[in-house]
Formats: structure tokens, sequence, C-alpha cells
């Protein structure tokens, strides 16, 4: 290897890298973090080639992130210049000539194609981050594929590599590393519910490649998932109102796995305690001229006993994803059938109409693996679903997109509740048997460009979206003098109590439609070389809604109203590290219907305009990057008064949010932050909870996870997780709290290769080390309870 730096042009500024042909193989890196020109000079000795740069492109403050693996030439090179504002290009011809440009070098006119900005071996998604936990941007709705720098929103996008190393089977074992966010389960059922910023986000309300009411209802598995993208605040703008109208505090949005440009082939056996079993397939292959074609398939299957005394689950999945990819027309589809079925799994515990026995204060959470679930009561889940995209450069500056996709649901389950009467645990044992079919159907076309008008530039977007969603259901449940004696702390078999039917058990009626339609239209403009951004952005938004009753299929009062909501968000760029931002941005709700009992029954109200305002700072150092950031997010509410129903409380958060991502040091690679809330009702009836906090919001939560390669020991890494939230109100008096909790979770995994081809990864974590028992959330008005101490193990060939 010879090293040389030396001027160049001023108008090229560039650096040339000479490679030979061998940069599609895999060679073995071990390089830590350290300034750039250091890790290109080591980088370039390891791979055994010549280099010749420009030193004015690599300030010795300018840091790379640690390669440690096995790389190709052109992958170690992504991964190196992420983040440095520096891009490189490949030759047509077959051989590898990489080319350096400045950020800013746009007349730069050469015979190759570009490819930095963009994951290893996905050419639609923004690159890692050092140590590959996050990723450098995220999918910003209507906007598409930002960079964090260049965005005026707080947003996160956890990797595969994440969903991996924590052996995470669910969408909220990924967002338990997310400071932001809390959990809890359903109110009559198991799914997943998000708290973002004090917010209920259903799992009904997750997007999936950008498109709301395609994925599975109430738990989303992980074994088909690349990235899990959180936008983080109001959001009806960027991504039209969800179909639930949940996710006031923010979204989420799954992208699934491709083909990528390396094959991989690899098989996952797992175990978790008790005595959960099961095995993952996961194969994908490109092929044809340039790899335009592509095909992933993942196969699951996994069952037993869970850690919560018998609780069974028994889970199926198989998905296959194709994909093309043209010289300017992009295409995709996908595919996927879940089912699961859960055997007395441990419900929530709700509180009676009084609880005057409970003398001011909640019960202890009994043991960690304590099941309060009667024998009788299951779940089982089966959807099926599947989506298209389509893309076309109509120029090099504008790309034209449509989606679209459905999603059918069969839904059935008899569930047990307990209802809290007494501070020793007594209560009332519920059930509720609630058959449910869904059909969902979403769709979004746009247009995106960018154009220049002298000095300023901008990034146009217009976009039309639409949902179509019906739902068959009826009901069975029992009413308060029905339900039969339980406890809390000596759960004890129960008959199943009389029940009132609401509609037929068997073949549900039509009891609920939805039809929202919306466009939107945003312009980013760039100032000064594009350090001064300002969005600017429109959404108009139709809601409809329709309800029939179950027994009679009378219909209930129709909802069809109309609203705009505007975005406004500024980024400055005061270096390269560091971003300033701000926003003011808004969610919207479908608006309610007065109740009967009120004088102005029937009337109907104004979607929900929930009002969000946040500033902030982003940090990229390269190998470690943060953000701190403040907002306040106002929630109008209904109330009945003096016999009228109006809009008039108001329930109010603001918080400060801390995140820290990265790799400071080689090896140790690091994801944590802390979230602290303010939360306040305002005009409640007769103004008695005015002041009050709000139902399920800790005032604080914080995270601190961290991965690190042990030393002298290759291929073995050690992981924890460390979850600490503070205590939360279950009724809007504020007489009844649960106290704050701490869960620690440590694992580690470590890597062999078998052979040339073959890598053999063997994973061990331990969740809930000091099995502690403790009420998870009061989100919702009910408790859920933290998981007990779970062990899982597995082992992944990858051949």
């Amino acid at each position: 290897m010879r090293l040389m730096c030396t001027p160049l042009w001023q108008a090229i500024a560039t650096a040339h890298l000479l490679l030979a042909a061998t940069s599609a193989s895999a060679l073995e890196f071990d390089l830590p973090a350290q300034p750039l020109d250091a890790a290109l000079t080591d980088f370039a000795e390891q791979a055994n080639v010549r280099l010749l740069y420009d030193a004015s492109l690599t300030p010795g403050e300018r840091q790379a992130p640690a390669l440690k693996g096995d790389y190709s030439v052109d992958e170690g090179l992504q991964r190196l210049l992420q983040g440095s504002g520096l891009s490189y290009l490949i030759g047509a011809d077959g051989t590898v000539s990489l080319v350096l440009l400045s950020s800013d070098a746009n007349s730069l006119q050469l015979d190759a194609t570009t490819v930095s900005g963009q994951a290893d071996g996905r050419l639609d998604l923004p690159v890692e981050y050092a140590g590959g936990q996050v990723a450098r941007g995220a999918r910003i709705g209507m906007l598409g594929n930002q960079d964090m720098q260049d965005v005026p929103f707080s947003a996160a996008s956890y990797t595969n590599e994440l969903i991996q190393s924590r052996q995470a089977r669910s969408l909220g074992e990924v967002l338990a590393s997310d400071p932001a966010i809390r959990q809890s389960n359903g109110f009559g059922n198991f799914s997943q519910v998000f708290v973002v910023r004090g917010f209920q986000l259903y799992s009904d309300e997750i997007a999936f490649n950008g498109l709301y009411g395609i994925l599975p209802r109430q738990i989303i598995s992980t074994e088909a998932v690349e990235r899990v993208e959180v936008f983080k605040g109001a959001n009806a703008f960027l991504n039209g109102v969800a179909p639930g109208g949940s996710g006031v505090g923010g979204t989420i949005n799954v992208i699934s796995k491709r083909a990528e440009d390396k094959p991989n082939r690899s098989i996952t056996l797992d175990y978790a305690s008790d005595s959960r079993a099961g095995g993952h397939v996961d194969v994908g292959q490109r092929f044809g001229e340039d790899n335009r074609f592509g095909v992933r398939v993942n196969l699951a299957k996994r069952d037993g006993e869970t850690a919560v005394d018998g609780e069974h689950s028994h889970f199926s999945l198989a998905t296959i994803g194709l994909d093309y990819r043209g010289e300017r027309l992009r295409l995709s589809t996908d595919f996927g059938y879940q089912k699961q079925r859960i055997n007395e799994g441990r419900a929530v515990i709700n509180l009676a109409t009084s609880t005057a026995g409970l003398g001011g204060k909640l019960p202890k959470a009994p043991d960690s693996d304590a099941n309060y679930a009667q024998p009788w009561s299951w779940s089982q889940l089966e959807d099926t679903y599947g989506m298209f995209n389509a893309e076309y450069d109509l120029s090099d500056n504008w790309t034209a997109y449509l989606a679209g996709g459905g999603k059918y649901t069969r839904e059935n389950g008899v569930y047990s509740s307990l209802f809290l009467e007494s501070s020793n645990g007594d209560g009332r044992v519920g059930r509720l048997y609630s058959p449910l079919d869904q059909e969902t159907f979403s769709s979004v076309a746009g247009l995106r460009g960018r154009v220049q008008t002298g000095t300023i530039s901008h990034q146009l977007n217009v976009a039309v979206n639409g949902l179509w969603q019906e739902k068959r259901n009826a009901f069975e449940s029992t009413t308060a003098a029905n339900r039969l004696p339980g406890n809390l702390y000596d759960p004890f078999p129960s008959p199943e109590p009389t029940a009132s039917v609401s509609g037929d058990l068997h073949d549900p009626r039509k009891t609920a439609k939805l039809t929202t339609r919306s466009a939107a239209v945003s312009d980013t403009l760039g100032f000064m070389d594009d350090r001064l951004l300002l969005t600017l952005g429109l959404r108009r938004q139709s809601l409809a809604s329709d309800s029939w009753n179950a027994n009679s299929g009378a219909r209930g009062t129709p909802y069809d109203e109309s609203i705009t909501t505007p975005a406004y968000g500024v980024v400055f760029k005061a270096t390269d590290a560091v971003s300033l931002y701000a926003n003011r941005i808004e969610s919207l709700q479908q608006g309610p219907t007065a109740p009967t009992s009120a004088s102005n029954a029937g009337a109907t109200f104004a979607p929900y305009r929930s009002k969000q305002i946040e500033a902030g700072v982003k940090l990229d150092w390269g190998a470690f990057g943060g953000s701190l950031g403040v907002y306040r997010i106002e929630q109008p509410q209904g109330i009945t008064q003096g016999g009228t129903f109006s809009v008039d409380a108001e329930q109010r958060n603001r918080g400060v949010e801390l995140n820290m991502f990265g790799e400071p040091l080689s090896g140790l690679r690091v994801l944590a932050g802390a979230t602290w809330m303010d939360t306040e009702l305002r005009g409640t009836v007769n103004g008695l909870n005015d002041g009050n906090r709000a139902v399920g919001v800790p005032k604080f939560q914080f995270n601190v996870g961290a991965d690190w390669d042990v030393p002298g020991v290759s291929g073995l890494t050690v992981n924890g997780l460390l979850l600490r939230t503070g205590g939360q109100y279950i009724d809007s008096a504020n007489n009844l709290s649960i106290p704050a909790w701490t869960r620690v979770d440590l694992g580690a995994r470590y890597a062999m290769k078998l052979d040339e081809e073959r890598l053999l990864t063997l994973r061990a974590g331990l969740e809930n080390v000091a099995d502690k028992a403790y009420w998870a959330s009061t989100n919702g008005g009910y408790l859920t309870q933290g998981e007990p101490r779970t062990l899982k193990v597995s082992a992944t060939l990858d051949f």
C-alpha cells in the first residue's frame, strides 16, 4: 500500500481510491473508531489498495466509526464515510474506481453510479449510524427518506441488528430501547399499546412501508422486519390521520425485509422460559441482469409456555417480499400471513366502579410470574395482508410513486378480567367474548422533486391518501351484577359468568365503516447552500364513519367532517455537527358525537385538533450523536357539563427528551436517553380535576443500553439495558397511583466462523434479571403488570 496526499483541482476537490476488482469479495477488518484520515489509511492497508486523496477533505475532527468483521471494499467504505458529508462513485465498467466527492460538488459529471447515503445492500434505506443499532435517517411521512439532521422533527430508526441482538420477537420488545416510549396491554385483549409522549398509540395504527391499516392487529412480530421507525410528535400532516385516531404523541412505521445485494440464508432456533421453543428461516436472493430482481422469504413458528405460569403461546408466520430495481422503475410487493393463539393469557386488572374498598391505595403487584387469568380464557388472532409499492423516476429530479395494500383480520377470543374491589386483592371476575372480522384497504400516490430558483432550493412533495375499513363484530359480556368472586393474590378457577349477547356471535353483522381521504402539499426551501431549511406544508383531511347496532342493524349517527392541518418547521445547520430545529404541527382524531344523555344528543363535532410546538438541537460527531428537544402538545377533550356536551376540556403535555446513540469508543455501542413530562388537565367537569396529572403518564422515564465487544475474545459481545419509569396515576382525580419501577436486562452473544461460508451466532439474554414484580402501566385507567424474569437463548446459522 502506498499513501500520497496531494492537492487536486479545486473545482473537483476530490480524492481517488484506485481499487482492484476484489471490492466485491469479503475481507476481514479490525479498525477502531478514530479520525477519518487515520481510518482511511488503516483501511487501505488492510484492504491492500492504493489510496490517493486531498487531505483537506478529512480534517482531524471528523470521526469514522469502528469497522470490525467481514466487508467488501465498497461496503467498508460506506460504513467509514457515513455521516462524513462525503460520497463516492463506482464505475459502470465493472472495475471499481471510487471517487470521494464533497457533498456540495453537484456540478461534477462522471460516468458512474452514486451509492452514498444508502444502507448496505438496500438502495431504498438511509445508511446505518455508527454502531449499527440505529440509522442515520428514516421515512418522514410524505417527505420520504430523510437524514435526521435535515428535518425539523424528532425521529428514530431501529435496525435489524438491534432486533437480532435483543432477540426481540415483537414490536414491543424492540421499542423497549426507546426512552420516549412505554407500553401496556389492551383493555379487552392482549394487544400491545404504546405510550408516546404521554399519548396512546394502538397497534392498529402502526404503518407498514408508509401505509396504515396493513399490518396484523394487536401483536406484530419482527421476523420479517428490517427496521422500526419512530416519529415522535404530532403527525397528521406527514402521514394523514390514523384509522383509529390514536398516535397523537407519535407514530411508528415498520419497514419490511428485502433481498440484498449479497444473498442471505439463515436458520435460527430459539428457546425462552418456561418452555417456548421455535425456529425461523430467512432466505433472500437477487438475480437477473444487474441483480434487478429480488426475493426474500421468512418463515417462523414458536410454541410453548411463557414465563407467566400457565400462559401458552402458539405463533406462526409466513411472508414473501418481491422487488424489481430498474434504471428508473422500482417495484416491490409484500405478502404475509400471521396467526397467534394465546391460552390463559394474563390480562389487565380493572378497578370496580366503587373503589372505596381500596382505602386510597392500589394493591401491590403479585409475584412476577403470577397468572390471574381463568382456565377458560383464550385469544386467537389471524391476519392475511399484502401491499405493493411502485416508484418511477420521471427525470433526475422528479419521482412519482404509488402504493396500495389491504388486510383481512379474523379475531376470536374469550377474555377474563378481574375487577378489583379491595386492597387485599378481592374482586369480581368478568367475561368477554368478542368475535371480529375486519377488512382494510389503504393507498397513497404522490410526486417528489427538487427545483432551484436562484440561490434557493426547493424539495417539493404532493400526495393523496385514502383508507377504507369495515368491521363486523358481536359481543358477549358480563354486567357488573353477573361477575363472580375472584382474588388477585389467590386466583382460583371460576365458572364462566352469565353474559348478555349483542349481535350474532357465529356470523357477526357489519357494525362500523370508516373512510378517510386526504391531499397534502409541502415545500422545503433551502437557503445558504441548504444550511437553513424551511419546511411548509398543508394537508386537507376528510373523515367519514358509520356505525350500526350489532343486534338490530339500526344505523347510528353518521360522521363526515373535513379539516386542514398546517405544518411549519425550520432547521439551521450551525456546523457540520450541530443542527438546530423547531416545528409547529398537529394531530387529528375523529370528533365526538354528543351522547344520548346530553341535551344536544347526536350533535357531531369537528375533528379533534391536537397542536404541538417543539424545538431542540441535534448533534452528529460521526461516531456518536444525540438530540435534546422540548415540546408541548395540547389535546382537546369532550365533556358533558350542565347537561350539554361540548369540547372544552384539554390535556396538555410538556416534555424534555434527551437521546444518545452511536459508538463513542471502539467496540462500545450506546443507545440511551431520558424523557421528563409534565401533564395537566384543564376544563374538567366543574373544575374538579383541573391542574391534575393525566392518567398513565409518568413524570420521567429513562433508558441506558450498551453493547460491548469483549477485548481479547474475538466474536464475544455482552449487552445490557436499564429501564427506569416514574410513578403513574390511574384516575383523573389523582387519588390512586403506582410507584416508580426499574428493570434490568442482560445478554451476550458469540459469533464464530465455521468455515468460509458459514457463520454461527449464539445469543443469550435474561430480561428482568431481579425478577421484580411491578405494575408497569396505568395507561387506559387499568393496571398492566410487568413481564417476569425471562431467559432467551438462540442459535443462528448464516450460510
